[in-house]
């Protein structure tokens, strides 16, 4: 897929929480056709000590609107100043960059997707695309607790949401892989992203009720195009770029 540099503007940015913000971004032209699982690398303007692009997922692209929406979590210099931007800035893109989720096929497909943390963000885009084809979506997500769960009117657009929070203050108490939703149905395909614990986890779930299972890895990534080497994944067909050759990957080819 091609990719492009793109100077995108600020539509709005909100705080989702206190370590949480949603970018929305727009550009003249229309924006490039992206897939579920993808993500982008922004430049970090006006701040010293942010050498380095940083990975962030793509939360969702609204069509209607010519908007991209980057879903950040606040936890360095880099994505601090970019909880500074305000309407009219300009924050430059590469895009889209790495290979996206599996979309379903057909109507049949009963998806489970699970998010933890701010892992939740490719989801939504996610289950967008995945309800425009017909598919049934369920999605299952966790933080610490509840002022971190983040865009759940966003997610029951699209289909059931059941929660976790690890100190029981919304949904069920503990981990994803405790939540009751999952000894009482089943699902033709699990798709994931969020912690390693959390996803390794869900693969060993998934491996034991033979569920078709995905998972979009959080590895450290500099240059976002498989040249730098940082983001190397072991698999069984050897050490893998996760920026190219993911970020998702079947769970099949995961050493876990």
């Amino acid at each position: 897929m091609k990719k492009y540099l793109l100077d995108l503007t600020v539509v709005s940015n909100e705080r989702l929480s206190d370590r949480h913000i949603l970018l929305k971004l727009t550009s003249p032209a229309a924006l490039p056709e992206m897939i579920p699982g993808q993500f982008v690398e922004v430049r970090i303007d006006h701040s010293p000590s942010t050498f380095l692009r940083r990975p962030i997922s793509i939360n969702y692209v609204d069509r209607s609107r010519n908007e991209l929406w980057l879903l950040v979590a606040l936890v360095g210099d880099g994505t601090r100043t970019l909880a500074g931007l305000g309407s009219g800035d300009v924050v430059n893109c590469l895009l889209p960059l790495g290979n996206g989720f599996t979309l379903p096929s057909s109507s049949d497909e009963s998806l489970l997707l699970v998010g933890g943390g701010v892992g939740i963000a490719p989801l939504l885009f996610f289950g967008r695309e995945a309800k425009d084809r017909g598919a049934r979506v369920s999605f299952l997500l966790g933080a610490r607790t509840a002022s971190e769960l983040l865009e759940l009117d966003l997610f029951k657009n699209l289909g059931n949401v059941y929660v976790t929070t690890e100190d029981g203050s919304a949904g069920e108490r503990g981990f994803v892989t405790n939540h009751s939703v999952l000894s009482r149905e089943v699902f033709t395909r699990i798709s994931m992203c969020g912690p390693t614990p959390m996803m390794k986890a869900v693969a060993a779930y998934a491996r034991k009720t033979g569920t078709a299972c995905e998972a979009s890895l959080e590895n450290m990534m500099a240059c976002g195009l498989g040249a730098c080497l940082c983001c190397v994944e072991k698999t069984t067909e050897g050490n893998l770029r996760v920026c190219q050759d993911g970020p998702v990957f079947d769970i099949q080819k995961l050493l876990w």
